[in-house]
């Protein structure tokens, strides 16, 4: 069986650094907001190349707290894609503000500038561009956008960490910038986590405070604050994974590379990799041309029972579920939804055999045969 994801393995690759992490946070008897916090706060925001980094319980918090950070909540909009996780909408309507959904683009599936500046209203405070499945939106033109308007930018980097725009890594170019450690994420932790960074001291000092109920000094709240801390254990262990994070970076780029020379390219389609950055392939994301006859579901099923692992991100968009069919009418985003009739995950992580991605391929050419 080829798995679609497998963390045992890549425990297995660094086990004596991660139970080493592990003792020396139980020995210090320091469980919450100390010193490994405040090392893996500096050197994530070293890696991203921003000056400030705020650990917190999850990427959705992280989100909630930046949206919040900024100001916005009742009666404004934010701008954002449907074809993204619903924690980035959810994270939106937990500040209290109004999630506006806009199209994306057909090749890098990430949003669509010209459907972004058609979606903003007198309303709008703010955009969230996703960078979906490892890849940077087109940023020089949304941001272009946002500046024309005097809209903030909080850029959702959930699965893109190491990614970069004309070689600068995401989570650098907005006013803020939000990232997930859910273990299956590039960087990704033994439990939740997530991280904001910013450039901006004053949003950097507010999602602290916002973090831990809005305390500066212990019981007093200057501000009202919610609970979303990162643990001690969790930044000792993301501290080790830190340090492999551009070796599995090349390691998911080559087994991308891979994948893409091998598939047949006929009726499923391998994903398209924008020049002007390079995409860290948290997915590999192939593409069925349903009007060539290819079918999604029909390909994961043939892929199951050769006992290949795979994946859907994500089979309904946003405006498409039942919470929030009030965002945009169904029809009206017509690339996301054409994307999620069509779209496919394989499976791809760093230590993933290539003699495996070799066997999903050949199976792969057998479907289209």
């Amino acid at each position: 069986m080829i798995p679609f994801f497998d963390l045992k393995k890549q425990y297995e690759s660094i086990k004596a650094e991660i139970d080493g992490a592990t003792r020396r946070v139980y020995a210090s008897g320091w469980f919450i907001l100390g010193p490994e916090t405040e090392a893996f706060e500096q050197e994530f925001a070293d890696y991203i190349g921003v000056k400030y980094g705020v650990g917190v319980n999850s990427g959705t918090d992280a989100l909630h707290l930046a949206i919040r950070a900024l100001g916005i909540g009742k009666g404004d909009e934010v701008i954002t894609v449907p074809n993204t996780a619903v924690a980035t909408v959810a994270a939106i309507e937990m500040a209290g503000a109004t999630p506006v959904l806009c199209d994306v683009r057909a090749d890098s599936m990430n949003m669509d500038a010209d459907s972004f500046a058609a979606a903003i209203t007198s309303k709008t405070r703010a955009v969230i561009p996703v960078h979906l499945f490892g890849q940077a939106a087109e940023l020089d033109a949304i941001i272009g956008i946002a500046r024309q308007y005097r809209l903030a930018v909080i850029e959702d980097c959930a699965q893109a960490h190491g990614a970069t725009y004309q070689e600068q890594r995401v989570g650098s170019f907005g006013d803020i910038a939000c990232f997930s450690f859910y273990p299956t994420k590039n960087l990704g932790a033994y439990g939740d986590g997530g991280a904001v960074v910013t450039n901006d001291a004053r949003l950097a000092e507010r999602v602290k405070l916002l973090r831990q109920y809005g305390w500066r000094a212990r019981y007093e709240s200057e501000i009202s604050g919610v609970n979303t801390r990162l643990d001690e254990l969790q930044a000792a262990l993301l501290r080790v994974k830190l340090k492999y994070l551009p070796a599995w970076t090349q390691a998911r780029r080559e087994r991308a590379s891979l994948y893409t020379e091998l598939l047949p390219n006929k009726r499923v389609h391998p994903p398209s990799e924008m020049t002007y950055g390079a995409h860290v392939y948290h997915l590999y994301v192939v593409q069925c041309d349903e009007s060539a006859g290819a079918s999604r579901d029909y390909l994961a099923l043939f892929l199951k029972e050769r006992e290949i692992g795979t994946a859907i991100h994500y089979p309904t968009p946003i405006h498409s579920q039942p919470a929030y069919q009030a965002r945009a009418p169904i029809g009206s985003l017509p690339v996301a939804e054409k994307l999620a009739r069509e779209i496919l995950s394989l499976p791809l992580y760093p230590e993933l055999a290539l003699a495996d991605i070799r066997a999903v391929a050949a199976a792969l050419r057998e479907f289209e045969s």
